[in-house]
């Protein structure tokens, strides 16, 4: 079974943030700045021993994927940030690929939102996403080719996995995805297998899928939707579609404009668990995802989300049960993991003073009970 953890970049500055958020802004300034927002609210979470590393250092790299893989993880998602030929946060998957030391399996997903001002409620773009012409889609595979001829690349019948995070806001998806399976094709490959994770993708009525092999439930958002499917359901519709729109035409993020008016900001752990164990594949694309915990309230504050109950017990528990019905029900040999290292979110596997190893010693104890621990 190939656990697959999402891989965050975001822990080392960039100029853009510094002007955007301040110099010297990291994702540890979010986690670091946390605070309880409630009796027992345990913020901010801090990493085992203060490692609070910086990864342009490439010793911590060689820890990660060490660490991952001592506890059966077999590879990493990393995000791809890309806007039309602009790269951020690109240094930590470029030293990856020019130092094979950095020895794990991995792919990429293209987190193809536009950058806001969302997290602390304002409008403004920080920058847009667009996404060009046939010259732009060539520019960006062609950045993209080095990664997949890796032989760490994460790849099945000669052909390499790439996901999209948000499918539903590209106007010119079908005619980017065909360029870049004949360029695919023209280097070597068979193909590329792409996959979306974005729930709001899969509910499209009219949605055209046929580019896609994959569809990654991306935890715990699937498992929300799932335990809200009739609660508000035109509110949410309206929400989604205005937000594609605004999107498309002006870069403006609608995702966390209003959750705290539509839903309950507390979400019980073992629920959230048992809708993800309760679901059923709509089709033989669909892959399935677990997640760990989230409290995205380091970014969000009280506006946030969080699972209340998780433990390394509970989730041992559950990720056994997935595990199993990733095999038996979905057909899959892969579970997407959210995630190695969102601590703004509270989706980390990384060692805290919190739980310290448990959490990756539940991953390996559940890939032991189902036999399944990997062979790298």
């Amino acid at each position: 079974m190939k656990i697959i953890a999402f891989y965050l970049p975001q822990f080392h500055d960039i100029p853009e943030n510094d002007e955007w958020w301040g110099k010297g802004f990291t994702e540890w300034v979010n986690v670091k700045k946390a605070k309880p927002i409630y009796e027992g609210h345990e913020q901010p979470r801090v990493p085992l021993n203060n490692n609070y590393y910086n990864l342009l250092d490439d010793k911590v790299k060689i820890w990660q994927a060490k660490l991952a893989k001592k506890y059966g993880i077999y590879g990493f998602c990393y995000y791809h940030y890309w806007f039309n030929g602009k790269l951020l946060l690109e240094k930590p998957m470029e030293q990856m690929l020019a130092n094979k030391d950095v020895d794990i399996p991995f792919c990429i997903c293209w987190a193809n939102e536009p950058w806001t001002r969302a997290w602390v409620g304002e409008k403004k773009v920080l920058i847009t996403q667009e996404y060009g012409k046939e010259g732009e889609w060539i520019e960006h595979f062609n950045y993209l080719l080095p990664f997949l001829k890796d032989n760490r690349y994460i790849k099945n019948d000669n052909k390499p996995l790439i996901l999209i995070y948000r499918p539903e806001i590209i106007g010119c998806l079908n005619e980017m995805l065909s360029c870049w399976n004949r360029l695919a094709k023209d280097n070597g490959f068979n193909g590329i297998d792409f996959a979306y994770q974005n729930i709001d993708f899969d509910l499209e009525k009219n949605k055209d899928d046929h580019m896609f092999q994959y569809n990654i439930e991306f935890q715990p958002h699937y498992a929300f939707y799932d335990m809200n499917v009739n609660r508000h359901k035109i509110l949410r519709g309206i929400k989604r579609k205005l937000s594609q729109f605004l999107e498309r035409r002006f870069g403006f993020n609608l995702k966390f404009v209003g959750d705290g008016k539509l839903v309950n900001n507390f979400v019980d752990y073992d629920d959230a668990w048992q809708a993800i164990l309760n679901r059923k594949p709509n089709s033989s694309k669909n892959i399935p995802g677990a997640f760990v915990g989230w409290d995205n309230t380091p970014r969000h504050g009280k506006n946030g989300r969080i699972y209340v109950g998780d433990t390394p017990e509970k989730f041992e528990k559950y990720l056994t049960t997935q595990i199993k019905r990733a095999k038996e029900v979905y057909h899959k040999d892969m579970i997407f993991m959210y995630a190695w290292n969102e601590w703004a979110e509270g989706g980390y596997l990384e060692p805290d003073e919190r739980f310290g190893y448990k959490n990756l010693e539940a991953i390996k104890n559940a890939l032991e009970a189902n036999g399944e621990f990997p062979k790298y």
